[in-house]
């Protein structure tokens, strides 16, 4: 796989395309990442000249709410989660929910979340 590690302001670019570009020209932080998200996939240019996200770059903020979603329930098990995130990783043995309401981390859930931070940080090195 190639390096697709992307930076906050690749996100940012890719969820302002997500939410819909609402004027004529993309805006500054579309503009600047845009090279490198069509070439990795992500993004892809219309016949009329709109961006828009490809299923890989739905697929890559997805797990981006996903892994930000499990950092939350760490912290607190109250925390606002989207109801495709909790399904997907009710699905996958990740989250359980709590009898007072909230979800709890399972075993699973946290491992997966310490592989994530652990390879975040060796990437980071």
């Amino acid at each position: 796989m190639k390096n697709e590690q992307l930076t906050t302001d690749e996100y940012d670019a890719l969820e302002l395309v997500r939410r819909g570009v609402k004027r004529d020209t993309a805006g500054a932080c579309v503009g600047r990442n845009a090279k490198r998200l069509s070439g990795l996939k992500m993004l892809e240019y219309t016949r009329d000249g709109r961006i828009v996200l490809t299923e890989k770059g739905q697929q890559v903020l997805f797990l981006r709410r996903c892994i930000k979603s499990l950092t939350a329930l760490a912290d607190d098990p109250q925390a606002a989660l989207d109801g495709d995130v909790v399904r997907f990783l009710s699905i996958k043995s990740h989250i359980a929910p709590l009898e007072g309401g909230g979800y709890a981390l399972t075993d699973k859930g946290r491992e997966t979340l310490d592989d994530i931070t652990r390879q975040q940080q060796q990437q980071r090195r």
